[in-house]
């Protein structure tokens, strides 16, 4: 199982990241022990949703896509 997650900075609130991984609870406790360096200065981070695919494919793709600007748009209006 694959899941694609968006976190939130609680030190700053326009501050959100998009990622994948096979386990949501221990990749969220790696962003806030500062183990990813592109969330290390934002930190702490809180899980604001998270969806679950068992294609990795669909999966990567479907992350690639919210990294784009309709795909944060599509995320501002139904996720976030």
């Amino acid at each position: 199982m694959k899941y694609v997650y968006i976190i939130k900075s609680t030190i700053k609130p326009d501050c959100y990241y998009t990622g994948i991984t096979d386990n949501v609870n221990k990749r969220l406790i790696e962003h806030n022990q500062g183990k990813s360096t592109h969330t290390s200065k934002s930190k702490p981070w809180e899980l604001i949703c998270y969806t679950a695919f068992t294609n990795h494919k669909k999966a990567t793709a479907f992350e690639r896509y919210l990294k784009t600007g309709s795909g944060r748009a599509f995320s501002n209006r139904h996720l976030r």
